[in-house]
């Protein structure tokens, strides 16, 4: 546990970045809170330094990736396909299945020392959750979880066509994290049918500007989600998006 607390975050807006790019950029600032951690432990408690926390908002050209505990299968395309497709393919270090990143999907990696906030996964990826739903809910739209899957539902009650909107896969070390979540917000959802998302093969999955009927403006849900990330880890920032 840290000695010194530290609530400030620092949001950061990558624009569209290669995936690869965006990757080696978060290892580098989570590389960097992980050292300062254990550099800390050997120090007395006036001698330590407070971490650092990000959240980085990011587009990324078409994309897909096979978390840690994946299946290769999920993904439905050979070598050609990819490049027919335009698409890169990754295996990462993160949490969870197979999932696709594109043009008009919000990316958001949260690079936090839970120390600084809460030392508890399961309630880290219920907030994160939580920032999704609730802004969904500024348009409108009524959202929630499943029970016993991860991510941001459309119809999660009635379940008649239940669909994805955001998919979420973490990594954490000495409770720091890295990676975060995909909210489709003007994504091409055809792109998913190139794979088994998340392993889920009986779900549909959903964007927002299909949800509306209309394409949403991506800065101004940044915003919003920006803003409820602090109010629900009661994060001490003034940065903007």
């Amino acid at each position: 546990m840290n000695e010194i607390i530290n609530k400030k975050v620092e949001f950061r807006d990558l624009g569209n970045m290669d995936y690869q790019e965006a990757w080696d950029y978060q290892e580098k600032l989570f590389a960097a809170i992980v050292d300062l951690k254990i550099k800390n432990r050997g120090l007395q408690p006036s001698e330590q330094s407070p971490t650092s926390n990000y959240v980085l908002f990011v587009e990324h050209p078409h994309v897909y990736t096979l978390g840690k505990s994946g299946k290769e299968e999920n993904l439905l395309l050979d070598q050609k396909g990819l490049e027919d497709h335009q698409a890169q393919y990754y295996k990462i270090n993160r949490g969870g299945d197979i999932t696709y990143h594109g043009p008009g999907q919000l990316v958001g990696y949260p690079i936090l020392d839970l120390d600084n906030f809460f030392t508890d996964i399961h309630r880290y990826l219920r907030l994160l959750e939580e920032s999704i739903i609730l802004t969904l809910a500024d348009y409108g739209v009524e959202a929630g979880r499943i029970d016993g899957l991860t991510g941001v539902w459309i119809d999660h009650i009635a379940q008649q066509n239940p669909r994805k909107i955001c998919a979420m896969g973490v990594k954490s070390s000495r409770w720091v994290t890295m990676h975060g979540f995909a909210f489709n917000v003007n994504a091409d959802i055809s792109y998913f049918g190139h794979i088994i998302p998340c392993g889920i093969d009986d779900k549909a999955v959903t964007s927002l500007h299909l949800e509306l009927g209309r394409p949403v403006d991506l800065q101004e849900v940044k915003i919003k989600v920006q803003g409820h990330l602090k109010d629900l880890f009661e994060m001490d920032t003034t940065a903007s998006i």
